[in-house]
């Protein structure tokens, strides 16, 4: 039963990036995160009275707290980033540089936490980023122009604080429950997106937002939602070293939508890039 849990984890997750493109339509992107984020914080609490962890959230101790919240900050600006990219850009090409924070990942666990780094492990890196250059690399001169390479910049900085959000979050999820310190960091995400928006006085737009909008930005947030809930229940009764690779197969998902739902077609260099990416990243846990 657990792997139809990841396989289920892995379609939701795959289903984010499309159904949020479709939302953020002629809306904000920092506008359009706070309002989803509010389904999400709503599903990461859920999840923590689910698995019965609300009772020890008295007992966190202040250290962990505090790289908990950091954690939120930098998951905060990583995903701003990430759906400001996503409007932007090619959602293929955006979910592959996100995809590429493995990598980063990895060398700060290896400077920071003096985790390994083996040969394999720096294969399956060089992989990736390889894969990674060749999914977005511009085939067209006036593609490079026309979007100046901002939604490349965004996904870059998406998967740095991605990287830094998982770093200071294995800190700061020591002696924590998963789930809790998941809830705890979106609620730090929900606040600083809604000050963002309430900085740049962008709260008034939320009356003349669509229900197309209001409708996909929810399913954006349900998706993530339903995502973590099977990812979770996958991890409580199957192997992790077999649910994680699952899991990243999301990334498929999104391509296979992206090229039906906004006609994003790949290059043939497009195609080898993403299979490189999914045999880099599949081979991690198993190394």
């Amino acid at each position: 039963m657990w792997i139809i849990y990841a396989l289920v984890s892995a379609f939701f997750a795959g289903l984010v990036a499309i159904l949020a493109k479709i939302g953020m339509k002629n809306i904000d992107s920092n506008l359009a995160t706070a309002l989803r984020t509010v389904v999400v914080v709503l599903f990461a609490w859920l999840m923590v009275f689910i698995v019965g962890s609300q009772s020890s959230l008295l007992y966190i101790d202040t250290t962990s707290l505090v790289f908990l919240i950091f954690s939120g900050l930098a998951t905060g600006g990583s995903w701003l980033c990430y759906f400001r990219a996503l409007q932007l850009g090619n959602v293929h090409k955006v979910v592959s540089v996100d995809k590429s924070s493995i990598v980063l990942t990895m060398l700060l666990a290896f400077l920071l936490l003096s985790e390994g780094l083996t040969l394999l492990k720096l294969a399956s890196m060089v992989l990736i980023g390889v894969g990674t250059y060749f999914m977005v690399e511009h085939r067209k001169h006036t593609d490079r122009v026309a979007k100046g390479y901002r939604w490349l910049m965004y996904a870059v900085f998406s998967a740095v604080f991605a990287s830094f959000a998982a770093i200071l979050g294995k800190v700061g999820i020591v002696g924590v429950d998963s789930t809790l310190g998941m809830a705890i960091r979106t609620v730090v995400v929900l606040i600083m997106a809604w000050l963002i928006v309430f900085m740049q006085r962008k709260h008034s737009d939320i009356v003349q937002i669509k229900k197309q909008s209001w409708l996909f930005l929810g399913l954006s947030g349900l998706a993530t939602g339903i995502s973590w809930l099977c990812f979770y229940r996958a991890l409580q009764e199957g192997p992790a070293s077999v649910v994680i690779p699952i899991d990243k197969l999301s990334i498929l998902i999104t391509v296979i939508f992206g090229y039906f739902m906004f006609h994003e077609k790949l290059s043939k260099k497009s195609i080898l890039g993403l299979v490189m990416i999914v045999i880099g990243t599949l081979s991690l846990p198993f190394l």
